[in-house]
């Protein structure tokens, strides 16, 4: 009785998907069997009447195949792989309905007849099984083009959920590759009679004006397009299998390359990475997720599926894509049971992604070149005439996307062909055959010449997205049209869609790995150019100003652009707060955009690029800064009001809840990758860095350099500035800090309450009847707050208890309780015994508690006044009871996903790390890492890897967020560096390259290669002091002048 079922030991592979460590893993197959093998050794009669079996492809089209009736599923698989000429078939599979109306995918190790109940009369269909994450790991053409034929369906379906604005750009594109190019009355006939959308009609309009944008793109880049909108949302690949958890609370599982996914609703809420499971296996109904162990306690998670079969079917699933996406080899043969055997046998017999991806390259089939025709041709005189073939356009790095292989697919072409009058026909639900026919749409043609690459039509492809389109709103509107009008980037239309939090796909911020396969290698080239480049230290300090500026103007769009158009679509914002906000920041926008251009244009002719005879006279930055910093004085006024704008802001995101909902919902798209009243903190935090870049430029100079003189000047300017704001920035810091964990916390209202000060936050295990329980311990100035994270769709920490700090006394207590870095905390409430992850830790929370202890007592009344007044009352228990770790063992341990992948874009605040990292961080460690940001393009280079992969990489908030170029809006990753240790290389990493630094966290290590041995000793100097913190960390003192300067 409730014995396991079926178990799959998840083998050690390193974090990458498709790893550096080699592991085997487990098959049914006997020894020196492969799938073919197998098959034929199968007992088969000759006289076996043939079994009709109808399959519904991609294209909805159907075939009849006969087969033996008693065939083997994967000799149907090889039958329907050959009908369609199909290479990379690994990626695809057969599924068909069960008796209960849900969809299984056909076993190629069970007869047919033994998996589907009625095979005459079920109708089975082709459909994509593993989704990669990129579509650039798509080798072959035809492959991208039935990924998209998969899209199309799912849209159909309503599984690929996403905002309509999305839905109707994915629409376009896959006009654009069925019928060509924009014709109005053509484009609206073919809606009419083909159904893409449930809420079409609704929608016609937008997909017009989208699909008007696409002229000239080829169907293959039309396939590509849809592929690459796709993948980035939340929903792409993924199949939900309905199920509860241990409190009964409805979710939705799911798996996909990273992991086992849970859902709540669309939204994503926990990913449980493959690097942090041990063990899948299930008793029945129950599904079991072993976690690696990470602390003191091992984590199991239970979820409640509907039917044993279900549950089984959703563990079948996840150990073929753990087998697909993270092994080498396809797996060995498992020896038989001599007696009997125990628990479910089935294991993946495919081949891996790492097979099939090798067997492409080394077998060469990928270079040859298709024919691509539109899928459905329009009867009109635009192609009526002979076929007029389109440019061919090679599919290489202008069309390769962040995580796309190096060598992808291989070239190919693309043109009108005839119409016929099957492909006018009204088709609903049954297009034209044309569209999946490998003879139609697409012919092998190995004859033909491989096109020559055409690099400028590949850039056009993918270029960046600029500044959001503001869907519906007139451009003369008064918070609008200075910004549309002024924007200094270019609008791509392809890209002109309005994001919602819902389809922002799984966000890819707390991702520290980034596809190893993906951008370009930079070796000889790379080298070339550095040489060319002024070696002066000045000269890089500039480029800092310029590479940092170019990050802050972004950081401006997000509240001028971005922010401003979330609050005009939804009218969620009052008139008078519209106008205390944007006219605040509107004028210091516009200042920095220009000043950004005027840094570019000097760092141009300093490099000599254009204007190499006077280059001279301009190999200094000290007059821009200089005239720039004077200029600047005048927006002081503007600087000082921050504090009201914050104020306001808060007050109204408390009390009008449809501001609140658009708040919450901005802060989850990606664009916002920072809380967003930090955005509001960096005009005033810009000017501190003014101040220690030319410090630094000051002490490089000599006194009789050219250039020393205006810099000295300029930084007695933005000094005097500073000394204004700087009482002002270290209010508005807490202030920030407290308004930002009041969103995060449940349990706690009114939390910046006046003279509230924030110190410290972080992770400590409390003991409880259980043992040592993790819990996030938020320290400040009157009170102590712990908290617990469990399996919500907000990220949100419950308050589990409070205690007032009058009264507390602290005392390490290690030998009485047995346990290492043990500490003792007693208030009038209650005791607690806690433990530090080190003794570091233990010494810096000890000493924040004993200075906050003494800070308390000489403002007593007000420290027991608010906290009367913050807490919730939750209920009438006391504050022992409250505290007693009622929550369930999901509360505690089904957080414990991977930090690799979070569901919200939010998750990769400190408070998230801290828990996850076992660290904590202090007010004046968020003081410092405000003094150490740094922006720049570095190559990056995984420990298994062996290119290096340029990237424009940003270091703020003790993270570093990634981008393809500078002129991103949100980044492609981040990897929080809260517990890392920056180092050189040393012999056996096997590093020959200079500026190198290495970051390390247990196994996970990255390598990063600077230009330059200044920018080189620049972020080796600004991560150490990001996160190796100081010991002592209120800002209840005030800290020492220049500890953190040159």
């Amino acid at each position: 009785m409730g014995e396991i079922e079926g178990t799959y030991r998840i083998l050690q592979t390193p974090g990458s998907r498709l790893g550096a460590q080699k592991s085997s893993g487990v098959s049914t197959l006997e020894p020196g069997q492969n799938l073919l093998t197998a098959m034929a050794s199968s007992p088969a009669k000759a006289h076996e009447r043939d079994l009709p079996i109808k399959i519904k492809m991609l294209d909805n089209t159907v075939e009849v195949l006969d087969v033996e009736s008693k065939c083997y599923g994967q000799t149907l698989l090889t039958e329907v792989y050959k009908h369609l000429n199909l290479i990379e078939s690994d990626y695809f599979g057969i599924e068909f309905q069960n008796i209960q109306s849900y969809w299984i995918w056909l076993e190629p190790m069970k007869p047919v007849i033994k998996q589907v109940r009625r095979p005459k009369t079920t109708m089975l269909r082709l459909a994509v099984k593993f989704f990669p994450p990129d579509p650039g790991q798509l080798q072959e053409e035809y492959t991208r083009y039935l990924f998209a034929l998969q899209i199309k369906r799912d849209l159909a379906e309503e599984r690929l959920t996403c905002s309509d604005n999305t839905a109707a750009l994915l629409v376009s594109h896959l006009l654009q590759s069925e019928i060509g190019d924009f014709d109005e009355s053509e484009d609206r006939e073919h809606l009419k009679t083909n159904q893409y959308l449930p809420n079409q009609e609704k929608l016609e309009g937008k997909i017009l004006e989208f699909h008007r944008k696409h002229v000239g793109q080829t169907p293959a880049e039309s396939d590509f397009q849809v592929l690459e909108i796709a993948r980035k949302l939340e929903m792409y690949g993924i199949r939900f299998h309905l199920a509860s958890d241990r409190e009964g609370t409805k979710i939705n599982l799911a798996v996909s390359h990273m992991g086992v996914l849970v859902f709540q609703g669309n939204t994503k809420i926990n990913t449980f990475n493959w690097s942090k499971v041990r063990k899948l296996s299930f008793k029945r109904k129950r599904f079991l997720i072993k976690l690696h162990p990470e602390g003191p306690y091992q984590d199991t998670l239970e979820f409640l599926l509907g039917s044993r079969d279900e549950c089984k079917n959703f563990w079948k699933i996840c150990v073929e894509y753990h087998t697909f996406f993270r092994l080498f080899d396809q797996p060995k043969p498992k020896a038989k049971a001599v007696f009997f055997t125990r628990g479910s046998s089935f294991r993946y017999s495919g081949r891996t992604q790492k097979q099939l991806v090798d067997y492409i390259k080394d077998s060469g089939m990928k270079r040859t070149p298709y024919e691509r025709r539109h899928s459905k041709v329009r009867a009109s005189t635009r192609t009526s005439n002979t076929d007029v073939p389109k440019q061919s356009v090679p599919f290489t790095e202008g069309l390769r996307t962040p995580g796309s292989p190096a060598s992808t697919a291989a070239p190919f072409h693309s043109g009108h062909s005839l119409a016929s009058p099957a492909s006018i026909l009204p088709t609903f639900a049954e297009p034209s055959p044309f569209s999946l026919d490998p003879r139609a749409s697409y012919t092998r043609n190995p004859d033909k010449a491989t096109a020559a690459p055409v690099e400028e039509a590949g850039r056009k492809l993918m270029q960046q997205p600029g500044s959001p389109v503001l869907q519906g709103l007139p451009v003369d509107h008064p918070q609008l049209s200075s910004l549309v009008l002024k924007s200094p980037l270019g609008l791509s239309p392809a890209f002109q869609v309005n994001l919602n939090a819902a389809t922002q796909g799984s966000s890819p911020v707390l991702s520290p790995v980034l596809s190893d396969a993906g951008g370009a290698r930079i070796e000889e080239d790379d080298e070339t150019k550095r040489k060319r480049y002024p070696t002066d230290k000045a000269y890089f300090i500039a480029k800092e100003i310029l590479a940092t500026e170019r990050t802050y103007l972004k950081d401006l769009e997000v509240i001028t652009v971005w922010f401003r158009s979330a609050v005009i679509k939804e009218n969620a914002m009052p008139e008078g707060l519209m106008t205390l906000l944007f006219s605040n920041i509107d004028p210091i926008y516009e200042f920095h955009r220009a000043f950004l251009k005027e840094i570019e244009q000097r760092l141009s002719l300093w490099e000599g690029r254009s204007n190499a005879h006077v280059k001279g006279d301009y190999q200094r930055i000290g007059d821009v800064m200089l005239r720039n910093m004077r200029s600047l004085k005048e927006f002081t006024g503007y600087l000082q009001k921050h504090d009201e704008v914050l104020t306001e802001l808060e007050k109204a995101t408390k009390r009008l809840k449809k501001l609140e909902m658009v708040y919450k919902e901005f802060e989850l798209q990606k664009v916002c990758y920072l809380p967003l009243n930090t955005f509001l903190l960096k005009p005033i935090q810009r000017l501190m860095h003014y101040k220690l870049i030319l410090g630094r430029l000051c002490k490089h100079y000599t006194a009789e350099h050219r250039d020393f003189a205006d810099c000295r000047n300029a930084l007695k300017e933005v000094t005097e500035m500073t000394s204004q704001l700087q009482h002002s920035l270290i209010r508005l810091e807490n202030f920030q800090k407290l308004t930002e964990l009041q969103h995060d916390l449940i349990g706690i209202d009114n939390l910046t309450a006046p003279g509230r000060e924030f110190i410290r936050e972080g992770c400590l295990y409390k003991l409880t009847k259980k043992g040592l329980q993790q819990r996030m311990f938020f320290l400040f100035s009157d009170m102590l707050l712990y908290t617990s994270k469990g399996v919500t769709g907000t990220n949100q920490f419950k308050i589990h208890g409070h205690l007032s700090l009058h009264g507390m006394l602290v005392e390490e207590s290690e030998n009485e309780w047995s346990v290492p870095h043990c500490f003792t905390i007693y208030s009038a409430q209650k005791t607690i015994v806690v433990a530090a992850s080190t003794r570091l830790e233990m010494g810096k929370w000890m000493e924040d508690l004993n200075v906050a202890i003494e800070m308390a007592k000489k403002s007593t009344e007000k420290s027991e006044m608010l906290l009367e007044n913050s807490v919730c009352n939750r209920s009438n228990r006391s504050s022992d009871e409250v505290s007693v770790e009622q929550e369930s063992e999901d509360d505690i341990h089904s957080s414990r996903s991977s930090l690799d992948r979070q569901s919200h874009h939010r998750a990769n605040t400190t408070m998230h790390v801290c828990w996850y990292r076992n660290t904590s961080v202090s007010m004046t460690d968020h003081s410092v890492a405000v003094e150490n940001q740094l922006s720049g393009y570095l190559l990056r280079k995984f420990k298994n890897s062996n290119g290096w992969q340029k990237l424009w990489v940003v270091f703020t908030n003790f993270c570093l967020f990634f981008y393809k170029t500078h002129q991103d809006d949100y980044p492609l990753a981040s990897l929080p560096l809260l517990g890392y240790t920056v180092s050189c290389p040393v012999e056996a990493d096997g590093i020959q390259k200079d500026y190198v630094f290495k970051l390390q966290f247990k196994s996970h290590v990255y390598f990063f290669r600077a230009e330059s041995k200044y920018t080189f000793e620049r972020w080796m100097e600004v991560i150490k002091r990001a996160t190796s913190s100081p010991a002592r960390s209120s800002l209840l003192f005030p800290k020492e002048k220049d500890t953190h300067t040159d």
